[in-house]
């Protein structure tokens, strides 16, 4: 039941057909990045490199590249532990649904941590250089690992209970660190991690950090979970793995994941910071280089046979996708008991997760007045944009259930229509803005400074959503290229953003469309979904970007009567987009020819 330690887990999904071993010499700098990233598109396997150049320990890749693996490798408590977050977010339900739940406190029991005195991960010493140096994407700024699991405990409260474990990005080389001393470590205030180290400044005490890297993949799915306030991330992966996790005791230092395949330990240097970055991220394009902390370096243990497992972000999908996917079903079910009034919430994997969410909520204040309008799927809104890394989205869609019933909260173009066809621009756009947004989205002002937009829209459809260019439609002057992308979806090639001003002002025949997108390439954001979904939401600051025909202020609220225009050219202040290295495309590209070792999964 469950894994224990990376290699059972490899061991098990080799033996299922579910992991292929690759021989042949690869290369960590952007080699085997540019592999994942191609095995993973294609639904491919799992993947153990055993001959990595300039480095003494094999790799594993994609172990989480299909949300079916993904059910595989927890097949055993997938079920048990969603139970378990059900309880901790409604405890009451335990006495409604007794049978439900009455393995419940046995599997909670069991999932405690088990404090021992030694294991396998302190057998052998080894250094930062040592260490698989993983570089993603050309731009990068050194080498990364990027499954980390990081580990520390508030000091006011020491402990596995009050402790945080976290994937936060570890810099290994490159920029200002001292070889083989210092590394970098990135990460949000807001975080848990970030207000563990608040507290060690305000007392005046060392800030201990441990990364822990492999081990069973419960420990990293733990490590990105969004889990209900003062549930461990440690209990959590007992729980899904179906065995205690087992912490090394040391005097004077953190606790160590005694299954884990490497252990770095180190101290944060106080009041050093130094450039991280830059990073090709998640929304599919580079994280620049800004000052974070940097972590003193005091031991680099590995087990015998050690694995370093690795993954790549960039842009959407990726393998990260499936862990949002998996997060998702053991959370999505509980939304309604911690939001009052939401049916569902889906964060758009496409546009980058953060960027765009779509919600469907309650309206039930409607039928006591005059006219229909948004009034309780604000407040519904406004509780989204509270709660964790929801409130780091930019765009929020929400729709009333109960105007249909059958809407699909996944379908997003459905999703698209139904807002489109209710919405109206005069009255259902509600801003926020100077405040903070994504640390990786460089679509705002400065970094973590952006704006956000709720639109709301309950009721009948109003509005008709063309389908066809008009044969008599007629551009201003430089806006080129109209192509349809959705019904009621128009994008229009600009010309290069120089200033705000620059939008599309004064048309000279009426645009019949709801939604005019300002692109780049407009033959490149109508050929897909994803494709508008990438360049429109991780383009536009709401405030900034968002214009409209006709439009007008009063008693504050921005609105206007005609079609809503979107400005998602690429600015002078964004992050560029990510490129791979034809060379490198070229070397992988013979790797998955005809008697190549990748022939027939890339």
């Amino acid at each position: 039941m469950g894994y224990r330690t990376l290699r059972d887990c490899i061991s098990d999904l080799e033996k299922n057909g579910q992991l292929r071993r690759v021989d042949s010499e690869v290369d960590a700098h952007l080699e085997i990045a540019e592999i994942q990233r191609r095995v993973c598109a294609a639904g491919g396997p799992a993947l153990l490199f055993t001959r990595v150049k300039d480095s003494r320990f094999p790799v594993t890749s994609n172990l989480f590249g299909t949300i079916e693996r993904a059910r595989f490798m927890f097949r055993d408590t997938l079920d048990r532990v969603r139970r378990l977050v059900e309880l901790k977010v409604d405890p009451t339900a335990f006495f409604r649904r007794p049978l439900r739940y009455a393995r419940a406190p046995l599997s909670a029991l069991a999932s405690v941590p088990k404090l021992v005195h030694r294991g396998d991960v302190m057998a052998n010493e080894s250094s930062i250089s040592q260490l698989p140096q993983q570089v993603s994407w050309p731009e990068d700024g050194g080498a990364f690992i990027t499954l980390p699991q990081v580990y520390t405990e508030d000091i006011r409260r020491p402990g596995w209970r009050h402790s945080n474990l976290g994937m936060y990005r570890i810099q290994l080389s490159g920029g200002q660190y001292e070889a083989n001393r210092e590394i970098g470590l990135h990460y949000q205030i807001q975080r848990s991690i970030g207000v563990h180290h608040a507290t060690a400044i305000e007392a005046g005490q060392p800030f201990r950090v441990n990364v822990f890297i492999g081990g069973s993949p419960a420990m990293m799915l733990a490590a990105v979970m969004p889990l209900p306030e003062g549930m461990s991330e440690l209990t959590f992966a007992g729980a899904l793995e179906g065995h205690r996790i087992r912490m090394i005791r040391r005097d004077g230092g953190l606790p160590i994941y005694a299954d884990a395949d490497f252990c770095i330990c180190g101290t944060v240097i106080p009041s050093k910071l130094l450039p991280e970055g830059p990073f090709g991220d998640h929304l599919g394009y580079y994280s620049l280089r800004h000052d974070f902390p940097v972590l003193r370096v005091e031991h680099v243990y590995h087990r015998h046979n050690a694995i370093w497992p690795i993954t790549v972000v960039g842009r959407p999908p990726q393998e990260d996708t499936v862990f949002g996917q998996l997060i998702h079903e053991l959370t999505g079910p509980v939304i309604p008991g911690v939001l009052p009034g939401i049916k569902a919430v889906h964060a758009v994997d496409a546009a980058g997760v953060h960027p765009l969410l779509l919600a469907i909520g309650s309206e039930r204040y409607w039928p006591f007045v005059e006219t229909q309008r948004p009034q309780e799927l604000l407040t519904q809104a406004n509780a989204i944009l509270g709660q964790g890394q929801l409130s780091l989205a930019k765009f929020l869609l929400i729709a009333n259930h109960a105007d249909d019933p059958s809407l699909d909260i996944n379908d997003v173009a459905a999703f698209f229509k139904h807002i489109l066809q209710r919405a109206d621009w005069t009255r259902d756009l509600h801003f926020q803005t100077q405040t903070t947004i994504d640390t990786l989205d460089y679509s705002g002002s400065a970094l973590n400074a952006g704006s956000k937009v709720v639109i709301a829209a309950v009721g009948p459809p109003r509005f008709e959503l063309a389908t066809n260019l008009p044969s008599d439609l007629r551009l201003p002057d430089g806006f080129r290229n109209p192509r349809v992308v959705l019904p009621g979806v128009l994008a229009v090639e600009a010309p290069q953003f120089q200033h705000p001003q620059s939008a599309f002002r004064n048309p000279k025949s009426e645009i019949p469309f709801r939604l005019v997108i300002l692109v780049d390439d407009s033959q490149f954001v109508a050929e897909s979904l994803r494709n508008f979904l990438w360049v429109t939401f991780t383009r536009t600051n709401p405030a900034a970007d968002i214009h409209g025909f006709d439009s007008f202020i009063e008693d504050k609220h921005w609105g206007c009567r005609a079609p809503l225009i979107l400005d998602a050219r690429l600015k002078p202040h964004h992050a560029p987009p990510l490129i791979e290295d034809p060379d490198v495309s070229r070397r992988v590209d013979a790797l998955g020819a005809p008697g190549g070792p990748l022939h027939g999964i890339i």
